[in-house]
Parts: C-alpha cells; structure tokens; sequence
C-alpha cells in the first residue's frame, strides 16, 4: 500500500536540513553586570523580618484577613520610606476580583514606584505575600526581601524608575501577576520575581524563566541574573536541560508567577531556592541563602539598571552547549522530517483511491475516534465554566495547592466516567454515521496517517517544537499502516506505543519537576481544561491526534493476511475459466475455427 522507495527518496533532503542546522547556532549574550557591591542588602535583617510577618500573619490564605493585613502592613512599610520628594516611593493599592484556590476573592496587591534619574523604561520587583499553608516561612521570605530591598533603593539613586510590587494569588491561580501584567502602567524593561529565597534544601532551576505562553523570558534577561546569582549567592544555577527547554516550548506550563508576566509581553524570571515547583509549607529555612539570593537580586537591579534595554522578544529557540539553536532552524528541521510521511501518505491515499476504497469515509472514522477524548475536555471545561468545581484558576497551580480532597477525587472520577462512556457509544454513533466498527486493512491507515499529518502542519504551523511530539508516530506508524509491513497484533501495538513515547515523557517530566502523583498529575489535568490553561482549539487538535493513536490501536489488533492471501471479507476473484465462468458459444472449444483443425 506505501510506496517504500518514495519513502527513503524523501528522506534524502534532512542531511541538508542537518547541516544549515548545524550551521545555524550562534553565541549567547553576553550578561550585564553592575560595578556597585550589593553590600547594602542586609540579610540579616531581612531573615529578622520574615520570621517576625510569619509569626503575626500566620494565615495568609488569598483574599484572606491575614492576607489583607500583611498587604496593609508591607504599604505602611513603604510608605515609611518617605516620598519621591524625599528620595522614597509613591504607593497605591490596587483591588480586583481573581480567581484562587480558595475560589474567587476580592485581592490586594500593593505597588510602590520611586522615580529613575532618566526616562528609561522601568524594572519591576514582584513577590506574593501569600501562602496555601500556616506560617509558610519559606513563601514569605521574597516579601521580606522585597522590603528589604526598598529600604536598599530608598536610599540610592537609579537611572530607571523601580517599581515594587507586593500581590496576592501568588499560592495558586497567579491572579496578582497576571492582574499586574494586564493593568501595568507604560512599559517595563524586565521584571525580576522574588519567590522563595530562603529555603535551607536548595534544588536546581534557581532562575525560572518558563512562560505559560509560548517562549521563554529573554536569554539577555537570564544570562544577567543567574550571572548575579553565581557571584553572590556562591553557587552557579544550572543552565535549563535541553530536555526542560523542549518540554516547556512544546506545552507551556509553569506554576510560578513569572509565567503570567511573559505571557503578558512583561520580559520576567523568577530566583526560588527551592525551584521550580517551589516550597512546601514546612519547608525549612536558611538565612545564608535568603542574604546571598537577596543581594543576587540587588546585583541584578542594578545591572539592568546601567544596561541597555532588554529585548522584548521572547526566548523560542534552544540553548544547546552555550549556544543558542535559533527557531527558525528548529522548523525547518521539523519541516523537513515531516515532509516523507507526508509524501508517502499522499501517495498511498492516491493508491486507496485507484482501487475504488473510500478514504473519505474512514477519514470520518478517524475523527470519531477522537470524540471520547473530546467529550473528556469539554464536560472537564464545562464543570469550570459552571462553578461546580469551585476552583478553576486561569494558570496552573503549584503541588502545595493541588490537594486530593473528596471534590478534587469526584471531579477526576467523573471525567473518567465520561470518556468510558464516550467509548461505550461510540459503536453506535459510528453506525448512526453508516460506517464500520472494525477498520479496513488498506485505507483506514492511510485516512488515520493523513489526519495526524494534517493536525502535525497545524501545530507546526504555530509551535514547532509541539509538532515535534507528533513526529516520531508519523514515521513509526507507516510499519501499522501498511499491510505489507505490519507485524502480528502485539508488535504492532508496540509500534503505537512508540509513537505516544513522546507525549510520555512530557508528562513524566512535568511530574518529576513539579513533584506530582498519580492523583495529583490527574487532577492537575483535570484543572488545566477546567481553567482554559488549554483551549478550545488545543482540545480540538489533541483529541484528533488521540483519535488517531486510537484508530492505529485497533489497526494493530487486526491479524495480517499472510502474503498473497486475501482479506477475509474479500471477494475471491475467479482467474479460473469453467462451467461457472461459462462466456458464451466456443469457450471451451467446438467453434467453427476449432472444427477446421
């Protein structure tokens, strides 16, 4: 059915590709550095403060008392400092409605702005005072450091204007960031988030540049601050794994408040002791890492202070070996590697036409293969959109949020229900639409492959880096496709299997960073289609591509024929002539011809 020598001649273009690939890194900026000593940041003081906000505010749920009385003590703390007459801050307080894991809450976040020597665009300080836990010392140590860090500023003159930024919602949802990141006044050059800076166990990225949209925060804006860290926190960050770029380019998913403000076109980081999946509420403490990543912020304050703007362009390409694989080069390398499946499945559908089979019919069979996996994200949208899960925050929470209570366990269970019964229907529906429950040995592969193709050019279309979790089923599925290749059930199965191991491996790095079960993987999923984190579309476009992983299963499950024997619901054709085939006068001799002789 699949032409095997259209297969390999389409191959021939990737060594070209490799090679303008090759040709294609170039070197990494260079990180700003700053003359001044960072000496002015007591860390002292500031792990003085931290336990003194935690032992009066032990309850900072967001929205909450506790959190509405911090946010009122951090304004009268800034507004202490004097005003912008007397080299201190003008401060405001910002209310809003947001989502949290409390539910929608009316929240607080507290912005004070001390004016640059010039008209350069500013930099913004951002850290939450809030926390899911009691006392939380750990999550409280950036607001710490944020205080301790207008004191430093109130003190010393800039050339651009600091703006310091106290919010709530930072536990779970990030609805301060994202609100900050969508009413912020003029534009910012860089923002720097404060996370947690003191835990005593120290875990690798320290300096967190993920988005929750596509790319990352500036590689100019990374390279400034882990430079900061390596000199004054004694300790170099860890440069992100090829493996952590791609997983975060292909699905943008981060629990950190960094990821609302890139999202939002504001270039940020954030520097967390405890990494990216950030502190348990236990967590304990250290006031040598609180002083060195304190001052690591300052240094870097005040080296993007006396630099260039940062560019506002956001990070898509990959740091490989100190070198940067720009984007364009990425696509065009997944392009390239697209294009044999493609060729050969146009090919082949060209082949199922000739002998009269129906590909547009199983084409509709494979996109109904899809429909329990979309059942799944819309009945998971619908309990957000309607308020029957309660919590649906816009951005994905942190491990410390996701508990397994009663609800969060009746919510997963419920959206497993639906996609067993989106499968126990289906038969029917795929009769409704007068087409086969079993597939076709010769189009059916074809009809799935062509469909996967098509989501593949959509998705690379956008992000290239998430066609790359569809390629390698695009070439390993041509051995399910084609009768001739495909191996007896298991192997074949195997064969899908393959396919779906890049997809595997996204989630189980998503786990392993973010320290998540079994139960909380599931209900964090759930969360991300109840909150819209994924859309309408992306539902759409992965629901096919699951259709179509489910379509090659029961492809595989299909006995091959063995070679020359014909398909079981075949008609043998007759290429013997007898009394059955009888064609008229002098089939079998006695013509006039034949009496001559």
């Amino acid at each position: 059915m699949l032409n095997g020598r259209l297969y390999r001649a389409a191959l021939l273009p990737i060594p070209f590709a490799l090679v303008i690939a090759a040709l294609s890194p170039t070197s990494r900026p260079a990180p700003a550095r700053s003359s001044l000593a960072p000496d002015a940041f007591l860390g002292a003081r500031a792990f003085g403060e931290m336990n003194t906000l935690a032992r009066e505010y032990p309850d900072r749920r967001p929205g909450s008392n506790g959190d509405q009385q911090l946010a009122a003590h951090v304004a009268r703390d800034l507004e202490g400092l004097g005003g912008t007459a007397a080299g201190g801050f003008t401060v405001r307080a910002h209310r809003f409605s947001g989502q949290t894991i409390d539910g929608p809450r009316t929240l607080t976040t507290v912005i004070a702005q001390r004016p640059g020597a010039t008209d350069s665009t500013p930099i913004a300080i951002l850290a939450h005072r809030d926390a899911a836990g009691a006392s939380a010392r750990a999550e409280l140590s950036g607001t710490a450091a944020l205080l301790e860090l207008a004191r430093v500023f109130a003190a010393r003159e800039t050339k651009r204007t600091i703006v310091l930024v106290s919010t709530s919602g930072g536990s779970g949802g990030d609805a301060g960031a994202a609100d900050f990141a969508a009413h912020a006044r003029g534009t910012f050059d860089a923002a720097i988030v404060l996370g947690d800076l003191a835990a005593a166990h120290e875990r690798q990225p320290v300096v967190v540049p993920y988005s929750d949209g596509l790319g990352t925060a500036p590689l100019a804006l990374q390279r400034t601050v882990s430079d900061a860290v390596t000199h004054e926190a004694g300790s170099e960050p860890a440069a992100p794994s090829t493996l952590g770029q791609l997983a975060h380019l292909a699905f943008p998913f981060t629990v950190d408040e960094q990821g609302p403000l890139d999202r939002g076109g504001l270039p940020a980081v954030l520097i967390q002791a405890s990494g990216e999946r950030g502190p348990a509420p236990t967590e304990a403490v250290s006031e040598e890492h609180l002083e060195g990543l304190g001052r690591a912020a300052l240094s870097a304050v005040d080296a993007l202070d006396a630099a260039p703007d940062i560019s506002q362009t956001r990070q898509t390409g990959l740091l490989v070996q100190h070198k940067t694989f720009p984007a364009w080069a990425l696509r065009l390398l997944v392009a390239v590697l697209l294009l044999g499946p493609l060729i050969v499945a146009v090919d082949g559908l060209a082949r199922v036409r000739r002998r009269g089979l129906h590909a547009g019919r199983w084409t509709l069979w494979t996109l109904a293969c899809g429909l329990p996996f979309l059942a799944c994200a819309l009945f998971a949208r619908l309990l957000g959109a309607t308020g029957i899960l309660g919590l649906a925050p816009p951005t994905p929470l942190p491990p410390s949020a996701l508990k397994l209570d009663a609800a969060a366990v009746s919510a997963v269970t419920s959206v497993l229900l639906v996609f067993a019964l989106g499968w126990l229907v289906w038969p029917t529906l795929v009769r409704r639409l007068r087409l086969s429950t079993r597939p076709d040995a010769d189009a059916t592969g074809v009809a799935a492959l062509l469909v996967l193709l098509a989501v593949s050019l959509l998705v690379w279309a956008v992000n290239p880096v998430a066609a790359l979790l569809l390629l390698p089923a695009a070439h390993v599925w041509l051995l399910v496709v084609s009768p001739e290749l495909r191996p007896r059930p298991r192997a074949a199965l195997a064969l899908v299997a393959i396919g779906l191991l890049p997809l595997v491996l996204l989630i189980a790095f998503y786990a392993h960073e973010l320290g998540l079960g079994p139960g909380q993987l599931s209900w964090s999923a759930v969360l991300l289609l109840a909150g819209g984190q994924v859309g309408i579309v992306g539902s759409i476009e992965w629901s096919i591509a699951l259709g179509c992983a489910a379509g090659m299963a029961m492809l595989a499950l299909r006995t091959p024929p063995l070679p020359g024997a014909p398909e079981p619901d075949e008609p043998v054709e007759v290429t013997i002539r007898g009394p059955i085939t009888y064609a008229g006068p002098g089939s079998l001799g006695g013509t006039e011809s034949a009496l001559r002789r």
